[in-house]
């Protein structure tokens, strides 16, 4: 298959679960807050793509949920191509992602967080992923959080869910504090064994988030908090900022290739503390 062809159909994906989930988002705030939309180039001076991030603060059940979609296109920084496969010699390169954040107003829901991405040098893959930060412990809710990700891996290999669920435990983790963020999920990056299966894979994991989200939301939504509970979701929220500033990959891809810096720092909190 043409690379083109393969671009065009995961960027129309991508912005076709961009609409899907916003849908899905305004349902549940009963249509009663709009999403501020927001279009971005990525320079102004030329041709190099661009996306959209949509932000809801202040809803009933969303404190603050970001939903971004991007597509862009360039050459990578001289001190940035080493780190990134296929750039060494050519810097080229296009991508386009998905990524989304969803920080609750009920202390019982947790923080969620997904992406999928797609990136094309002279190699090209596939990488993302999603997991989920409570500040309320729930053994049940976390049970059923892995069990729908490992159906979803088994669908499509056996050996997804051990080494995604691994990854993601290593990266989504604290060196500072040794402490996880969350409660972990599924993480993975350079995927690149089959175009077509992969892309599927990548189909579903988006698919099985909507899924989960809705779920979780739905279960917990009436469920009673305290002050104490919310105090309890701000520290917690201080832990999921540090580890965005400080570790994350798509933050530091994002600012280093000339993303639009308010749809990138959307993933961080409305309110967080720290003792």
């Amino acid at each position: 298959m043409d690379i083109e062809i393969k671009k065009d159909l995961v960027s129309n994906w991508f912005k076709l679960l961009q609409n899907a989930i916003c849908d899905d988002i305004s349902r549940l705030e009963k249509n009663k807050i709009k999403f501020k939309s927001t279009l971005w180039r990525r320079s102004k001076e030329k041709d190099e793509g661009g996306g959209e991030y949509r932000i809801i603060t202040n809803g009933k059940i969303f404190e603050k949920v970001g939903v971004n979609f991007s597509k862009v296109y360039g050459k990578f920084p001289k001190k940035f191509q080493k780190n990134i496969p296929g750039a060494s010699k050519d810097p080229r390169f296009w991508a386009s992602g998905i990524s989304i954040v969803m920080h609750m107003q009920n202390p019982h829901i947790p923080a969620m967080h997904f992406n999928t991405r797609y990136i094309c040098t002279t190699q090209n893959w596939f990488g993302g992923g999603m997991d989920a930060t409570p500040s309320i412990k729930d053994k049940k809710e976390e049970s059923n959080f892995h069990l729908s990700l490992r159906k979803l891996c088994d669908r499509h290999n056996k050996t997804y869910y051990k080494k995604y669920k691994e990854w993601c435990d290593r990266y989504f983790y604290l060196p500072h504090r040794n402490e996880a963020r969350g409660i972990g999920g599924i993480f993975f990056d350079y995927k690149k064994d089959n175009f077509e299966r992969d892309f599927k894979f990548v189909r579903d994991v988006g698919i099985t988030f909507q899924v989960i989200f809705n779920n979780i939301i739905e279960k917990k939504i009436k469920k009673k908090w305290t002050l104490k509970d919310k105090e309890m979701q701000y520290i917690k929220r201080g832990r999921y900022a540090e580890f965005n500033l400080l570790y994350d990959r798509g933050t530091k891809f994002g600012l280093q290739t000339g993303g639009n810096v308010e749809g990138i720092l959307m993933s961080l909190p409305p309110i967080a503390k720290w003792k």
